[in-house]
């Protein structure tokens, strides 16, 4: 069920029979040469994805996250951790009043984990709530299938280049690149990270072949839908 194509009245009818909802996060911020929205794109589609036979609903992304370190690649952009927390609560908040009480949030980059400790914060303050943070990628059977065909898969590489990431006419090159320090990147400001990564990507292969990427993405979307269907209290 996607709220986007949804009204009120759809909501509260699904709310005399459950209580479960979806709630992706995103991020626009440079991908090397697949799109800059792809943290959106693919939070987004997988929990539509993983929703679609149980009649879930769920919200459209949250476009913008954290990535201060990417400010010197432009379209990229970011938020302060504070404005960004206060907004993930403040969107709890109003799932909360609306009768949601099982809330799945489908985390599609990994600068937004301060968004995973207000998920348990939120859930302490609000014992009726029940709040699960799931950055798909990086889910145990996802990530395996993507380490077993490339140990320095990362970031801005073939493992988001689905055929919804990709961009006409882009030209990323055919060989692999190698891993990137990730310590060092950590502690570099803004210039010094795009003088150091280069075209975005952290390293690996920039492509797959599309049936590759498929299989990969049937994987993460179960592993998603398992979250929904269970696991919800003792």
């Amino acid at each position: 069920m996607k709220v986007r194509e949804s009204n009120w009245m759809d909501v509260e009818r699904f709310l005399e029979n459950d209580d479960r909802c979806i709630l992706p996060l995103g991020s626009v911020e440079q991908h090397a040469y697949i799109s800059l929205a792809t943290d959106l794109i693919l939070s987004e589609r997988v929990a539509e994805d993983a929703a679609e036979p149980l009649g879930i609903p769920v919200f459209p992304a949250l476009p913008y996250g954290l990535a201060p370190y990417f400010q010197a690649y432009p379209g990229s952009m970011t938020l302060r951790v504070e404005t960004y927390v206060r907004v993930v609560r403040e969107l709890l908040d109003g799932l909360r009043r609306s009768g949601f009480r099982r809330v799945l949030i489908v985390n599609g980059h990994g600068g937004n984990q301060p968004a995973g400790a207000l998920a348990i914060e939120y859930g302490m303050d609000h014992p009726e709530m029940r709040i699960k943070f799931h950055n798909w990628w990086a889910a145990p059977r996802t990530m395996g299938a993507v380490r077993e065909l490339d140990l320095d898969a990362s970031h801005g590489s073939w493992m988001e280049h689905f055929p919804w990431t990709h961009v006409a006419d882009a030209d990323p090159p055919t060989t692999p690149k190698p891993a990137l320090d990730m310590n060092l990147l950590r502690v570099l400001p803004p210039g010094r990270v795009r003088e150091y990564v280069g075209d975005g990507n952290y390293g690996g292969h920039y492509a797959m072949p599309e049936e590759t990427m498929l299989r990969i993405w049937a994987i993460a979307v179960e592993e998603t839908r398992e979250l929904l269907e269970g696991g919800w209290d003792l």
